[in-house]
């Protein structure tokens, strides 16, 4: 299997023109920098074969356009030629989360141009998935054994599937990478065996994660070398020698390195040197391992090297096994944008947009539209309104007899006034008590009938006036309450997928909190055009009102003078 492995991976290496970042071939990619500079995570030396765990999330990967178990999924270096080791711990299209780990073959000091390339969607399924063919790839040649805790059974095995633990221990899914060991004090225990050995006076690192829920344990036992917590004090003893590291805190992840060579024991914790001593010419790393006994928390991430990694190499490591932002950013590209020079800052939002998220903004998009139909509708029918009330008060007061305001008028003109629609109501009732002819004179109790009648008419209009201006008062109060609320549910989702991830990394968190801030932006957009468009419309809508009742009490006053009793 492994030389099938091999050939493929140099054939492959052969013909790697074919994952050109084309859109024939791949519909998008993540772009992984390893920012070694002073603005990063500085290194003073050019370390190899870096095992790098990439996380993707919403924020910097479609999982839509993905397979659902990420098997088109293909890593290239910087060069965008050479195809690299790669290993898929964790893939979840459903929660759009997944941990790939990529043996970087060379990551460079004092710069911000470390990229690896994560190709998916491929058009053109080449066979280069075997690339990904097992964890046994991602590993330096130094490494004696390194565990993920990945194994579905519980069985720790290490990467070359060689080593295994004894017994099963309870996973925990949501560990610092991927999956992790949970310890209840029961020790995880490997044979002792010719692999797993370090001879006296050699060098060698051990290093893992662990997760405490009481800072007590032994955490690492192997021949001489005993790495422990006392009431959350770390000791690194191995044989006569021993160092203090410092104190650990409970609760929190950390990550603990030991490494020895030309004579030293030195002691790291989250990548920082935290105590030296000697290293005895007689002790040896060998015979049974046991990992965990009497500890309670999680443990992930154990390694154990046949070299004294350097001080860099350890901070790396930790750097980027945590995510650190300093160290790794991550962004997503389409072959379109990749192809137009950039990524569009809006397409990365709305790629990150949750489902609820989606269903609020379509509402509030339904909203914009009735919004900005209301206000269409309303400005042309009080633009019309007005002018024909300019026309008809016009020839109102031009006209010597009340009565005949209208003769010889085209009524088309006059048809969008309520001015003439007032007068229209007033003189039906003018007509009905004969006014105009010989006998027809009004008492004072009938004016007050004919006014009552035109302020009764009055009020119907200003009903059509105000017609659905409720909508825009809805859009304005309701706008940002919907979008506040897609945003809220947004970030709650964010952040229950970081830690389900185990995520912390600000490139995990920002495009899914930007993404929910959209929500409050659609919201604000439909309140905000409302807000202007009711104001406007409701001043122009009360100088109508105004006119109309300074029009009632004009036409009651010339109706009471040319035919009210004497």
């Amino acid at each position: 299997m492994k030389l099938a492995t091999t050939i493929t991976y140099l054939l492959v290496a052969l013909t790697a023109s074919v994952a050109a970042w084309t859109a024939d071939d791949w519909t998008q990619r993540t772009v992984v920098t390893l920012n070694t500079s002073t603005a990063g995570i500085a290194t003073q030396e050019t370390l190899n074969s870096v095992a790098v765990p990439v996380r993707l999330h919403s924020g910097n990967f479609d999982f839509s356009s993905a397979r659902p178990d990420g098997s088109d999924l293909w890593v290239m270096a910087g060069d965008n030629k050479t195809p690299l080791q790669f290993w898929i711990e964790r893939f979840d299209g459903v929660n759009e989360l997944g941990v790939v780990w990529v043996l970087v073959p060379s990551v460079l000091p004092g710069t911000d141009k470390n990229t690896v390339y994560v190709y998916s969607g491929d058009k053109k399924p080449p066979a280069a998935a075997s690339v990904s063919s097992s964890v046994t790839a991602i590993a330096d040649a130094a490494t004696l054994a390194a565990f993920h805790f990945a194994d579905k059974d519980g069985v720790a095995t290490d990467q070359t599937g060689a080593l295994k633990s004894t017994a099963a221990v309870p996973p925990e899914p949501n560990g610092l990478i991927g999956q992790s060991a949970k310890l209840t004090g029961t020790p995880l225990v490997w044979p002792a065996g010719d692999r797993l050995k370090i001879a006296p006076g050699a060098s060698f690192t051990v290093a893992f994660w662990i997760k405490p829920d009481a800072a007590d344990g032994t955490l690492f036992k192997q021949g001489a070398l005993t790495v422990a917590l006392a009431a959350g004090k770390l000791t690194i003893s191995m044989g006569a020698s021993a160092v203090d590291a410092g104190l650990v805190a409970p609760g929190t992840w950390t990550q603990i390195a030991v490494t020895g060579g030309a004579g030293k024991l030195s002691a790291f914790v989250n990548g920082a040197p935290a105590g030296t001593g000697l290293l005895p010419a007689d002790a040896a790393v060998a015979g049974e391992l046991r990992v965990g006994e009497g500890f309670h928390g999680l443990l992930d991430e154990l390694d154990i090297a046949t070299v004294a990694r350097s001080a860099d190499r350890v901070r790396l490591d930790y750097a980027a096994q945590s995510a650190d932002a300093k160290l790794l950013a991550t962004r997503t590209e389409t072959a379109e944008t990749a192809s137009a020079g950039g990524t569009s800052y809006f397409g990365v939002l709305f790629k990150s947009l949750t489902p609820d998220a989606w269903a609020i903004i379509v509402i509030l998009m339904v909203m914009f539209f009735i919004a900005v139909a209301v206000m269409v509708t309303k400005f042309l029918y009080v633009r019309r309104t007005e002018k024909a009330n300019e026309r008809f008060i016009a020839l109102f007061r031009g006209a010597s007899d009340v009565m005949k305001v209208d003769a010889g008028t085209d009524p088309v003109l006059l048809k969008d006034s309520s001015l003439h629609r007032l007068y229209k109501a007033g003189l039906a009732e003018l007509i009905k008590r004969n006014v105009g002819q010989a006998s027809g004179r009004l008492s004072g109790a009938s004016m007050d009938a004919v006014k009552a009648a035109v302020d009764a008419d009055s009020v119907r209009e200003g009903y059509s006036l105000n017609a659905a201006m409720v909508l825009l008062t809805i859009a304005i109060s309701g706008g940002p309450f919907l979008g506040l609320l897609g945003t809220v549910i947004g970030v709650m989702i964010t952040f229950a997928s970081i830690a389900a991830a185990g995520d912390v990394n600000v490139n995990a968190i920002a495009p899914g909190i930007a993404a929910a801030l959209l929500a409050t932006v659609a919201g604000l957009s439909v309140a905000i055009p409302s807000l202007f468009g009711y104001n406007y419309l409701a001043s122009r809508i009360k100088t109508i009102s105004s006119d109309m009742q300074i029009f009632i009490d004009e036409f009651v006053t010339r109706v009471a003078e040319t035919y009210g009793d004497a």
